[in-house]
């Protein structure tokens, strides 16, 4: 890519990324009320997102070979009883990702 197309493509993400951030303050303003099916949106997408990435990271889990997902199995164990006591996502993924770094690369 030459300057000018580097340019414009830098531009165009610039554009792009401003127009995502401002554009649902604008459709949506605040004092409006805001329409159903948004709050059932709002509602339900960061479950239904965070189904799709457990999902996305165990697909390649070969279940017939060994270690037989047990790395995976433990660490979402894991997830779920330090997510149920201190319901803090961070700690959660932090730890959970940790566990599994460990398990995979010195355990399994």
């Amino acid at each position: 890519m030459n300057t000018t197309q580097v340019f414009v493509s830098i531009l165009m993400m610039v554009i792009a990324t401003q127009l995502t951030r401002w554009l649902p303050f604008l459709i949506f303003p605040e004092q409006k009320a805001q329409p159903k099916w948004l709050n059932f949106l709002s509602e339900r997408l960061p479950y239904a997102s965070l189904g799709l990435l457990v999902m996305y990271a165990l697909k390649d889990v070969q279940l017939t070979r060994v270690p037989y997902g047990v790395s995976e199995l433990i660490s979402l164990s894991f997830i779920t009883v330090i997510h149920t006591k201190y319901h803090n996502t961070l700690l959660s993924i932090g730890l959970g990702s940790l566990l599994y770094l460990i398990l995979f690369n010195f355990v399994f």
